[in-house]
């Protein structure tokens, strides 16, 4: 029967080589799953499939792993390195294949006893041929395995690219012989923990069965919620209950998706020549976070920052090729145009309208209609921010899909739900030419096909793409954690008192988690570097010695464990820079060298770019700063700097670090910079390291636009404390304004109005504000003399200059 066997699968694995395409999941298993390759592997595949076992085979060894079909051979014990865990129906029936699985991990459980430094690892796996979920109004389980004959070679030739091979989290049976000892029982354990584990991944794969709309419509229109809506409809507008229904199924109409498994698999086909077209590689990291969360049953809510168009159909690609259903998105109604609004609803979208104002019944409707995806158990996603930022950094949360996301979980959700915030980076942003006119006062272009096809024509060299998932925040144990008398809150109490405040905290706790997951590249460093210098140009050797310093900078003081680091040399990052398309960094040659400067029009551009990564600088950018204006400090008083203006970064950046936790940091970047060379460190005084200090202007440059900034609103409330607010934060921008003009100032947030409003706001919640409004001047005036000494004159000058003629307008 070998002979056969072995005769019948070199026979089949020439066809499967040329139609069956490598698709491991997850790419590198060896790094993300922490495989030990000093130890032997045990594979265990589902069932029995001489077409699974091959195509495993090819993937196992394009990643690197021990072949398959070859034997462990342990102090002179051959034992397979492959088990199949079901009979399955095939023509080479390996009969009683449980029982010989189960003697095999029985034999493998013994060695653990005689050899107390072997520890063999056990690595479930299956091959995923498609990932149809099938319909509700289906009666068997859909059917993730080939069957023999006929329908074995169609599905071949159907899935060649939608095969999928899921190497899971390996078990350690040195784990399980000291937990559990290793006789006959523990065998038949693991084999049935490892059917478990695959009718988990099934569901993981392929997601719940896809709705019967039109039967999930009439389901929420019976709703008790709905139906109150619906008369209350009737009633105000003085219409007959049965129009107030085609209102409601019209509304239900316009936002629900409808998913189709056909139009996902031509959408992925399409986005793979996409990614191709536009970028060099995507770069996913931490998704077996996710896939952990789907396999242990969590209803998750992928909650992403907003960059681009691309970012909803690039995390659902990366979704799908990580093994895992894409999620239901909740997109603007704005995107629901011809043609694409149709494919958007195929491939999950569903549509939300900008505003709820005073339309109860679509509120309502809405409401219900996302309580129904979570019940149902599908995953979600959506955009906090609630639009794309047009200046390259987070914006402040929108609460409202989160404030229905809580309310799911008061309803009494039975699953756990799962937020996964989700940092997702391009070193080129299709859009970002328009978010500068934008900036510039240009009025934003309705989305529509005519504007599609442009955007296609742009289709070109644009460096990488990345997608970082961020800690996840389990929603149950957070709110266990911070608000225990929500569990006590009644079903029918909309909004309970905790409500509110838990909202508001789950949403800063999701930007804060984006930001610990932020991806550093070539381009955000590059400009980062090259807007630091004044004049945009660095020499080549200078710009390189900066990137350096960024580089070990990040690697020496981690601003978080998920943050992604370039591993290129600084030489291999700039090459890369100059080589992207339409970037506006340029090489020139002068008697002395090469210069590396960024164009003026894109200048603007390139501060989205920096300002991506700005929070994983403005603390070491802030002493560095205050070391250069000071030439020499006391650390002491550095330390007593940061901390007043520290919550202003905190609040304004989205940063992690508690205040408890901030003094030991800044003494970390006190002592890196003193390693680099950049500072001195002497007997508890900083200062500057002559050599070096053109490193440490650059350094300090990344956080000079935001102190002016800060010190604008601070001069003007010194001026007049009892200003208004709204007064306050006009002024702000009409100052910051004429002093981007006289000091060519690209940054376009800097004279952004919703800025100072967060700023204005951040010293209320900091209390530099009495109860009756006006500014406490004591505090002010503190802050003020410390902001004082790290801005130029120059920029001084013309601030206070600036408020005087604004009081001699009025």
């Amino acid at each position: 029967m070998s002979s056969c066997l072995n005769l019948y699968r070199k026979v089949l694995n020439s066809p499967l080589s040329l139609l069956v395409k490598e698709n491991p999941i997850p790419h590198n298993p060896i790094e993300e799953l922490k495989l030990n390759t000093e130890q032997p592997f045990v594979y265990v595949l589902p069932y029995t499939s001489q077409t699974d076992l091959l195509i495993f085979r090819k993937n196992c060894l394009s990643v690197g792993l021990p072949d398959p079909l070859e034997e462990n051979n342990i102090h002179n014990t051959t034992l397979p390195r492959f088990v199949f865990l079901d009979e399955g129906r095939r023509i080479f029936r390996t009969k009683g294949a449980k029982k010989e699985t189960e003697k095999v991990f029985y034999r493998y459980l013994e060695l653990h006893h005689t050899y107390p430094d072997l520890d063999v690892q056990l690595i479930p796996v299956s091959v995923l041929w498609g990932r149809a979920p099938g319909h509700e109004e289906q009666i068997n389980l859909p059917d993730l395995r080939l069957v023999s004959g006929i329908r074995k070679t169609i599905n071949i030739a159907w899935f060649r690219r939608d095969t999928f091979v899921r190497f899971s989290q390996a078990v350690s049976l040195r784990y399980m012989v000291r937990e559990h000892g290793a006789d006959q029982s523990i065998a038949q354990k693991l084999a049935r923990v490892a059917k478990m584990h695959f009718a988990k991944q099934r569901i993981s794969a392929t997601g719940p069965r896809l709705p019967n709309r039109q039967a999930m419509f009439n389901k929420l229109l019976q709703s008790p919620t709905i139906l109150a809506a619906i008369e209350d409809e009737a009633k105000n507008k003085k219409i007959t209950t049965k129009k107030a229904t085609v209102e409601a199924r019209k509304i239900l109409d316009e936002i629900a998706a409808d998913v189709s498994y056909e139009g996902l698999r031509m959408a992925d086909r399409f986005l793979r020549w996409l990614w191709n077209k536009l970028y060099q590689g995507i770069a996913v990291e931490n998704a077996d976070r996710v896939r952990k969360l789907a396999l242990e049953g969590h209803e998750i809510v992928y909650v992403p920052c907003h960059r681009s168009h691309i970012d909803y159909l690039l995390l659902s690609y990366v979704l799908y090729h990580q093994g895992l259903f894409p999620p239901h998105i909740a997109a603007g109604i704005n995107l629901n145009f011809w043609p694409v609004g149709g494919l958007f609803r195929r491939g999950g979208a569903f549509f939300i309208r900008r505003t709820f104002k005073g339309n109860r019944l679509y509120s309502t409707i809405f409401r219900e209609y996302l309580a129904e995806l979570f019940h149902r158990g599908y995953s979600v996603e959506y955009f906090i921010e609630g639009g794309r930022s047009r200046t390259g950094r987070l914006l402040a949360p929108k609460t409202g899909m989160m404030s229905m996301t809580l309310q799911a979980l008061q309803q009494g959700q039975t699953r756990p739900i799962t937020i996964v915030p989700v940092y997702v980076g391009y070193e080129h942003v299709l859009e970002v030419d328009t978010y500068a006119k934008e900036l510039r006062g240009a009025a934003k272009e309705k989305e529509n096909a005519g504007l599609v096809l442009r955007v296609i024509k742009k289709l070109r060299n644009l460096g990488k793409g990345y997608v970082n998932f961020g800690e996840p925040i389990l929603l149950n144990n957070y709110l266990n954690q911070y608000y225990p008398e929500w569990k006590e809150s009644s079903t029918n109490e909309e909004r309970p008192a905790w409500f509110s405040h838990a909202v508001d905290a789950v949403s800063h706790q999701v930007m804060i988690n984006i930001n610990k997951a932020a991806a550093v590249n070539a381009m955000n460093l590059t400009g980062t570097a090259l807007l630091s210098s004044r004049q945009r140009a660095l020499s080549r050797e200078q710009l390189l010695e900066q990137l350096d310093s960024y580089q070990q900078f990040l690697q020496q003081v981690p601003y978080s464990e998920d943050v992604i680091i370039p591993t290129e040399s600084p030489n291999e990052m700039l090459e890369h820079v100059l080589g992207l398309d339409r970037v506006g960094v340029l090489s020139e040659k002068d008697n002395f060298g090469e210069i590396i400067r960024l164009e003026r029009n894109s200048a603007v551009l390139m501060t989205y770019y920096r300002n991506n990564i700005q929070h994983l600088f403005v603390l070491p950018s802030l002493v560095a700063s205050i070391v250069l204006h000071y030439e020499a400090i006391q650390k002491a008083l550095v330390l007593e700097a940061v901390t007043k203006l520290y919550p202003f970064f905190q609040s304004e950046l989205f940063l992690h670090i508690p205040m408890e936790r901030l003094r030991e940091h800044i003494e970390q970047i006190i002592t890196e910079l003193h390693r680099q060379g950049l500072i001195k460190y002497n007997e508890n005084m900083l200062s500057i390291n002559k050599p070096r200090v053109r490193t440490l202007q650059l350094w300090s440059a990344g956080v000079r636009e935001i102190l002016q900034r800060y010190f604008i609103t601070l001069s003007l409330l010194q001026n007049d404390p009892n200003i208004p607010r709204p007064v306050l934060e006009k002024e702000s921008q009409s100052v910051a304004q004429r002093l981007s003009v006289l000091h060519g100032i690209n940054a376009p947030e800097f004279f952004d109005k919703a800025v100072f409003s967060a700023f204005v706001a951040s010293l209320k919640s900091n209390d530099y504000f009495d109860e009756q409004g006006a500014a406490i001047t004591d505090k002010i005036d503190e802050i003020a003399a410390i902001l004082t000494k790290i801005i130029s004159p120059e920029v001084n000058l013309t601030i206070q200059s600036a408020i005087e003629k604004g009081e001699g307008q009025e």
